[in-house]
């Protein structure tokens, strides 16, 4: 079932599970985020491919995102000075965008189909040291900015940190988004921990 969800197109790409730090000053996002907080609902984010995240003088047109992103539920959020707003949100389950449409603010509106979440598959011992590895950087950026509850012997939650941790292109990270078998991801991710001797 198609369902309607407000798009936020980022220069990002969010995994389920994972925080998102956002600061919010155009109008059409403020409502936005008024409007998500008000009826505890989710917002999507999908990968900016071309365009601003800002709104410029061409309007929404040139935007191109990607057709695959994730909703995001906020569970902070303050307003440091009137007009801006700071929130942090939560990943929630993929989705995949089949048509959207333009309101007059500018706020896309997409037509969006939620992907099955994937199977809990255990962690393999040849797979372990990448949940080490999560593990420490976890431990780096602190418990603020990393999501939880961890569950480290989970191959899907552990795949979507190092996807999003790494310092990998948007595209390899949308790529790491769109594969549905956490298997195959963990292989790719560890291939290019093993490339850049990282493990």
């Amino acid at each position: 079932m198609s369902q309607s969800l407000p798009l936020f197109p980022l220069r990002t790409v969010l995994f389920p599970g994972g925080v998102l730090p956002l600061k919010v000053f155009e109008q059409r996002y403020v409502d936005m985020v008024k409007a998500c907080l008000a009826q505890e609902a989710p917002f999507g984010v999908c990968m900016l491919i071309q365009g601003e995240e800002v709104l410029g003088t061409s309007g929404p047109d040139g935007i191109e995102f990607a057709g695959i992103g994730t909703t995001a539920r906020i569970t902070r959020w303050d307003m440091p000075q009137l007009g801006i707003l700071h929130i942090a949100a939560q990943g929630g389950e993929r989705f995949r965008v089949e048509r959207h449409s333009v309101e007059r603010s500018g706020l896309i509106i997409g037509e969006v189909v939620p992907i099955a979440q994937e199977p809990k598959v255990a962690l393999t011992s040849a797979q372990q040291p990448m949940a080490r590895l999560v593990e420490l950087i976890g431990g780096r950026v602190g418990a603020e900015n990393f999501p939880a509850p961890a569950d480290y012997g989970d191959a899907s939650w552990v795949g979507y940190r190092l996807a999003e941790y790494l310092p990998l292109p948007l595209s390899a990270k949308q790529h790491m988004l769109e594969i549905n078998d956490a298997g195959v991801r963990l292989t790719v991710l560890q291939k290019f921990l093993a490339d850049q001797k990282l493990l």
